[in-house]
C-alpha cells in the first residue's frame, strides 16, 4: 500500500493498538524489536546495518495485499510491477540495470532462500509475493548481504518471518474484509488461524488459510473487450509444527502453499512520447485474454540443538514455483488479416532443494559463525506462439521453444566477532561459493543449443561497531555482493543461422559497499533516529545485449551509487506518534557500454529523492481504544531505461508522484475493526513501465497504482 511503510516500518506499529487504554508511563518508550539479520537474535538498534521491520498485522489492517504494498513505499526501494501481484522486480539502493535476468535483492522465508539464482527461470521478475496471513513481520536488510545470505543479495534482502506455533495456549483468529477501487468491482478477503498445543510446553500445531478476491478495475476494448478484466483471486494455506522435547532441542516443520490467479494484467498502453494512456483512463486494448497463474509451494525443516558452546541449525527445504501467462501478440505480428488474434503463451517451472548447516557460538568476547550451503535447481521455460485463424478456422502453432536448465551451488561461509571492550566490536566474514549450470534450448522440439558453465565467487564483510552509550551506536560496514554467471544460448540472425563469435558464457558481477551509520534511542527512548551514508562500487555489470535476433547476457561497464538514508520515529505523548524517512540515491554508470549507455548515465528504477511522513493519533471511542492515521509518500522521477540512443533498454521517464493514505481502527475486546483509504487523491502513479516493445513501434505497457480504494476489515481473536 503506497505510503504504508511510513507507518509500519516503525517497531511502534508492530503492536496491537491499545495506546489510549494504557498509562502514559507504559507507552512513552519505543518497543524493542528482535531480528535475525546477522543470523543471531538481536535488537534492531544493535545490528550494524540498516534494518527495518514491517509488522504484518498493521499492514493487513491498512489494506496491504501485495509486495508492492508492503515494501514499495519505503524510500530507497523500488518495486517495479509488471501487471499484478507476483510479477515484481525489487531494487534497493539503486542496484539495477533495468531489464535483468538475475535478481539483485535476495528473498528468504524464515531461514530458507527462495527463488532461482540463475538467469533462466524468472528470478529477477517474480519476487516472492506472500500473503500477510500469519506472518510476524518482514525484515528489510539494506546493502549487500552476500556473506551470510549468498548469491543475488547485492542490493539487500527481504525476509518473511512467520509466526511459530505456541505450545503454551490454544488460540486463533478469524477475519473478513471488503474493499473497492473507484470504478472497480467489490473485492473481499477471508482468513483464519488456529494454534493448537499438542503437548504443554513441548509441541504445537499452527494452521492458517485465506482467500482473497480482487474485484478488478481495468477495462478493455478490442476483440476481447470487457470490464474489470484484472479480477481474480489469491488463495493459500500454511501449516507449521513445532516440537521442543528438551530445552536444548527444537524442530520446526512448515509447509506454505499459495496460488495467485488473475484473468488479466493491470497494464495500460501509454503513448511513450506524450506519456498518456492511449485508450483512456484505466483502459487497454486486447484481442485475446492475458490471464496468468502463479503457484508457490515451500516445505522446510529446521532442526536446532544447543551444545552450550554453540548452537547447531540444520535446515532443509524443497520448493516449487509454477507460472503460466498469456500475452496478446496480435499487434506484434502486424495484425495479420489471416488471424483473428495471435497469442504468446509463456510458462515456467522451478524445482529447488536447499540444505544448510550452521554452527553459531554462544555470546562472549569472541563470537563466531560457520556455515555450509547447498542448493540444486531444475527449471524449464516454455513458449508457444499460436494464432486463431480468421473465420473460426481453428488455431495454428507458429513456433515453440523449450529451455530446460539446471543450477547447482555449494558454499562455505563464516564470520568472527571480537568484542574488544564494552564499546568496540569488530566483525570479519567471508563466503566462497561455486556453481555449475547447464542450459539447453529447443526450437520447435528440435535441439538448438546446449551449454554448461561453472563459476566461483567470493564475498567479504568487515564491520566496526562503537557503542557510544547504552542507547546509541556508530558503525562502519564494508561488504561485497555478487550475482552468479552462467551460460548463454548461441545468438542467431533473422534467418535462424548461428552468429559466430558470441560468448558462450557470462561471468559474475560484483560490488563493494561502504556504509557509515548511526542509530540511537533518544529523549528517554521516545525518539528513535537512524542515519546512514553509503557508497557502492559495481563492476562487470551483467546486462542484456541484442545480437541479431537474439538477446544474450554480457559483462561490461562499471557503476557507482552514492546515497543518504534517514529515519525517525517519535512518541510525542500518550496520543501522538510521528514518523518520517528519507532516501537520497544517486546511481550512475562510471564506465559506459554499448548495451547500456555512456559514462554518467543514470541507472533505471530508482528515484533520486523519496520520502515519507506519517502521523497517528490514539484515543478512546465509547470507552474502546481507537486510532486514526495519515501517511504521505513522495517519490521523485525515475527512468525505465537508459537515456541514450541504441541501448538494449529503451528510455522512458516515469514522473514523480505523491500519494496519501489514511487508516482508522477500533478495538472492542477480542474484536478489531479497521478501515482504510489508499491513494486518497486518486493519482495514476506509474509503478512500472515495460519499454521492450517500443523499439518495434508499439506502445509502452504501464502499470499504475490502483485508483482510490476504500475498505474495512473485521477480526475476532480467541
Amino acid at each position: 500500500m503506497p505510503g504504508l511503510a511510513a507507518l509500519c516500518a516503525s517497531p511502534l506499529w508492530a503492536q496491537t493498538t491499545s495506546a489510549a487504554a494504557d498509562t502514559k508511563a507504559d507507552i512513552e518508550k519505543l518497543d524493542v524489536v528482535t531480528v535475525t539479520a546477522t543470523r543471531r537474535r538481536e535488537s534492531v538498534r544493535d545490528v550494524p546495518l540498516r534494518v527495518e521491520t514491517l509488522g504484518a498485522e498493521p499492514m493487513e489492517r491498512a489494506g496491504a495485499t501485495s509486495l508492492s504494498d508492503y515494501v514499495g513505499s519505503l524510500p530507497g526501494i523500488d518495486v517495479k510491477t509488471s501487471g499484478g501481484p507476483g510479477r515484481n522486480a525489487v531494487t534497493m539502493r539503486g542496484v539495477s540495470v533495468g531489464e535483468q535476468q538475475i535478481a539483485t535483492v535476495g528473498m528468504y522465508v524464515d531461514e530458507v532462500a527462495f527463488g532461482s539464482s540463475s538467469a533462466f527461470v524468472g528470478g529477477a521478475n517474480t519476487a516472492l509475493d506472500l500473503s500477510l496471513l500469519d506472518l510476524k513481520h518482514i525484515e528489510v536488510l539494506r546493502g549487500p548481504q552476500g556473506t551470510l545470505y549468498g548469491a543475488g543479495a547485492m542490493g539487500g534482502l527481504l525476509k518473511y518471518v512467520t509466526n511459530e506455533p505456541d505450545s503454551t495456549q490454544f488460540s486463533g483468529k478469524v477475519g473478513v474484509g471488503v474493499r473497492q477501487a473507484r470504478g472497480g468491482a467489490l473485492g473481499h478477503t477471508e482468513h483464519a488461524v488456529l494454534n493448537v498445543p499438542l503437548s504443554q510446553d513441548v509441541a504445537a500445531l499452527r494452521v492458517a488459510a485465506f482467500n482473497d478476491h480482487e474485484g478488478g478495475y481495468i477495462d478493455a476494448v478490442g476483440k476481447a473487450a470487457g470490464e474489470h478484466i484484472n479480477d481474480g483471486s489469491t488463495r493459500g494455506a500454511r501449516v507449521s509444527l513445532l516440537v521442543e522435547p528438551t530445552s536444548k532441542m527444537k524442530l520446526r516443520l512448515a509447509h506454505t502453499q499459495q496460488e495467485i490467479q488473475r484473468n488479466g494484467l493491470n497494464v495500460i498502453e501509454y503513448d511513450a512520447t506524450k506519456g498518456q494512456p492511449i485508450y483512456g483512463d484505466l483502459t487497454r486494448h486486447l484481442d485475446t485474454g492475458e490471464a496468468y497463474k502463479l503457484k508457490t509451494r515451500l516445505s522446510s525443516a529446521d532442526f536446532e540443538y544447543d551444545f552450550g558452546f554453540a548452537r547447531l541449525n540444520a535446515i532443509a527445504s524443497t520448493q516449487r514455483l509454477d507460472s503460466a501467462t498469456g500475452q496478446d501478440a496480435t499487434a506484434l505480428l502486424g495484425g495479420n488479416p489471416a488471424f483473428d488474434f495471435v497469442s504468446l503463451d509463456n510458462a515456467f517451472s522451478l524445482r529447488k532443494q536447499t540444505q544448510e548447516l550452521r554452527l553459531t557460538s554462544q555470546r562472549g568476547p569472541v563470537e563466531w559463525l560457520l556455515g555450509y550451503y547447498h542448493t540444486k535447481e531444475t527449471g524449464h521455460v516454455g513458449q508457444r506462439l499460436w494464432a486463431q485463424l480468421a473465420g473460426g478456422g481453428g488455431d495454428m502453432t507458429l513456433t515453440t521453444t523449450g529451455q530446460p536448465s539446471e543450477y547447482r551451488e555449494r558454499a562455505f561461509y563464516g564470520d568472527v566477532t571480537w568484542n574488544l571492550d564494552p564499546s568496540w566490536s569488530l566483525t570479519l566474514g567471508v563466503r566462497v561459493a561455486k556453481n555449475e549450470q547447464v542450459y539447453t534450448v529447443f526450437v520447435n522440439e528440435q535441439l538448438s543449443s546446449s551449454g554448461p558453465s561453472d563459476d566461483t565467487a567470493k564475498t567479504y564483510l568487515a564491520t566496526l561497531r562503537y557503542a557510544i552509550d547504552k542507547t546509541s551506536n556508530l558503525y562502519f560496514r564494508a561488504a561485497s555482493g555478487y550475482r552468479p554467471g552462467g551460460p548463454n544460448s548461441p545468438a542467431i540472425d533473422p534467418n535462424g543461422q548461428v552468429i559466430p563469435g558470441t560468448p558462450a558464457t557470462f561471468g559474475h558481477d560484483t560490488l563493494w559497499s561502504y556504509e557509515l551509520g548511526y542509530k540511537a534511542d533518544l529523549l528517554n527512548k521516545t525518539l528513535n533516529f537512524e542515519a546512514a551514508v553509503f557508497n557502492i562500487d559495481w563492476k562487470d555489470l551483467q546486462q542484456p545485449k541484442a545480437v541479431g535476433a537474439s538477446t544474450i547476457v554480457v559483462n561490461a561497464g562499471k557503476a557507482r551509487v552514492r546515497g543518504l538514508e534517514l529515519a525517525a520515529r517519535y512518541k510525542v505523548d500518550a496520543h501522538w506518534n510521528l514518523d518520517a524517512s528519507l532516501a537520497y540515491t544517486d546511481p550512475k554508470l562510471t564506465e559506459g557500454s554499448l548495451a547500456l549507455g555512456p559514462s554518467g548515465s543514470r541507472l533505471p528504477n530508482t528515484a533520486k529523492l523519496a520520502y515519507t511522513l506519517g502521523a497517528r493519533y490514539a484515543f478512546d471511542l465509547a470507552g474502546n481504544p481507537s486510532y486514526a492515521g495519515l501517511n504521505v509518500r513522495r517519490v521523485g522521477q525515475r527512468n525505465a531505461g537508459f537515456d541514450s540512443p541504441g541501448t538494449s533498454v529503451p528510455y522512458f521517464s516515469q514522473p514523480g508522484y505523491t500519494l496519501v493514505d489514511g487508516q482508522w481502527g477500533l478495538e472492542m475486546g477480542r474484536w478489531q475493526l479497521s478501515a482504510f483509504v489508499r491513494n486518497l487523491t486518486d493519482k495514476r502513479a506509474i509503478l512500472g513501465a515495460d519499454t521492450a516493445l517500443t523499439a518495434f513501434g508499439l506502445p509502452l505497457n504501464v502499470t499504475t497504482v490502483a485508483p482510490r480504494t476504500v475498505g474495512a476489515n473485521l477480526t475476532f481473536n480467541f
